[in-house]
């Protein structure tokens, strides 16, 4: 299954050894995330650490491992799906609008989120963590 993954769900696994990073380390689904979902992780580093009680040394680690089962996509293989993706989610949550832009530029089964904004729209098929859990 191939999947676009929101940031949350990235920064959850990083947090703890939980449903989101088995789902994430689950060689059943393969993902992308739009390129800003790295400085995301990068903002929410202290906070990762904080809440993972786990070293900094350690976050980092964890964060290159689990990034090596998600494909970083840049803006650029996205941008031209932007406003549709605006006019799609753009009132509801604007920081929504590059995972439904990706959603909409590459072949894929939708977007993995626990984000009830994006369940608001109806052009493509979310997953909750609740639902890709069932599959492994």
């Amino acid at each position: 299954m191939i999947l676009v993954v929101d940031t949350n769900e990235i920064i959850s696994a990083l947090i703890r050894d939980s449903s989101s990073r088995r789902i994430l380390l689950s060689p059943k689904f393969f993902f992308y995330t739009p390129d800003f979902t790295l400085d995301e992780i990068n903002r929410y580093i202290p906070l990762i650490t904080r809440k993972s009680s786990l070293p900094k040394r350690h976050v980092l680690l964890l964060i290159n491992d689990l990034l090596e089962r998600v494909q970083v996509i840049e803006f650029d293989r996205y941008k031209q799906k932007y406003l549709e993706a605006e006019k799609i989610i753009g009132e509801i949550d604007p920081d929504d609008v590059p995972f439904i832009a990706l959603a909409l530029s590459i072949p894929n089964d939708g977007i993995w989120s626990n984000d009830k904004h994006f369940l608001k729209q109806d052009k493509i098929n979310i997953w909750t963590t609740r639902d890709l859990i069932k599959l492994i």
